[in-house]
């Protein structure tokens, strides 16, 4: 023990970090564990006091969308498919939007195709029953007359309702005419003239004795006149099919509460 201690202090000596001017290298310096340990200090102070802040808002977060997470997770079957045929109709549409403007792969047949649609708009016919009804001199075809006037009444009424809770834009940015205006046909769910096409055919081959060529002919254009607003990019599919079947359950409300000949004559009289 006595020898092993003179040879430490020999290597003390000898060694060159020992020396005064080397002393501050092999001590740590105070001020950065001091700054170390303040700034560790504050950061988990800081982490407590926001996690003391965030737990109260993550709280109430998961407590008020629940519901809706797990709808966005976990969609419901119903929910993909009318999303999925949503979206089919939609690229349907679009794609059979040919004269929707002039530079469309059909646009120079929009007039053409527009004058078609006219064909089954509210005012024509209107004016056209009530210029029959009054050149009319019998009592049954007034009393045709007369509510083929109330099964057009009530189409413009009941389509402008149905569409102004809807108001489902068109699949293109189409402005509605003038006449679209007067008839309150300013949305796309469901088709005005699709409806009106479809009711009118269905009352004329009902009431009129057609031959069958005219049946064929009043059926293909009705038709035409439905899908004549998806060419114009005016309406979805979907808005058309829904027309026609708006149509038809118009067509049976009006044979529901059919006006007598006599109702229709006192009526009359009474304009």
């Amino acid at each position: 023990m006595p020898a092993s201690q003179p040879r430490s202090r020999a290597r003390d000596r000898n060694n060159v970090l020992n020396r005064t001017e080397f002393l501050s290298l092999n001590q740590p310096l105070k001020g950065n564990q001091e700054s170390r340990s303040s700034g560790r200090k504050q950061s988990s102070q800081a982490g407590a006091a926001g996690a003391q802040n965030s737990n109260p808002k993550e709280r109430r977060q998961s407590q008020q969308l629940p519901e809706e997470d797990c709808m966005q997770l976990n969609p419901s079957f119903k929910g993909i498919a009318f999303n999925s045929l949503l979206a089919i109709d939609i690229c349907m549409s679009k794609r059979l939007g040919v004269c929707a403007n002039r530079a469309s792969s059909w646009g120079g047949a929009r007039s053409m195709i527009s004058l078609l649609g006219i064909t089954g708009h509210g005012i024509p016919w209107i004016a056209g029953t009530l210029i029959c009804l009054v050149k009319s001199s019998t009592l049954a075809g007034q009393e045709v007359l007369m509510n083929l006037l109330l099964a057009l009444l009530l189409d413009i009424m009941i389509v402008a309702s149905l569409q102004k809770l809807a108001k489902r834009k068109g699949p293109y940015d189409i402005n509605p005419g003038l006449l679209d205006y007067l008839t309150m046909d300013t949305y796309a769910f469901p088709a005005g003239h699709a409806s009106r096409a479809a009711m009118l055919s269905k009352f004329f081959l009902n009431h009129l004795v057609l031959a069958i060529p005219l049946r064929i002919l009043l059926v293909l254009w009705a038709l035409c006149v439905g899908f004549s607003r998806v060419m114009i990019g005016r309406h979805h599919i979907t808005d058309v099919l829904s027309g026609f079947v708006f149509g038809y359950l118009q067509f049976r409300l009006v044979e529901l509460i059919w006006m007598s000949s006599n109702t229709c004559q006192m009526l009359i009289s009474i304009w």
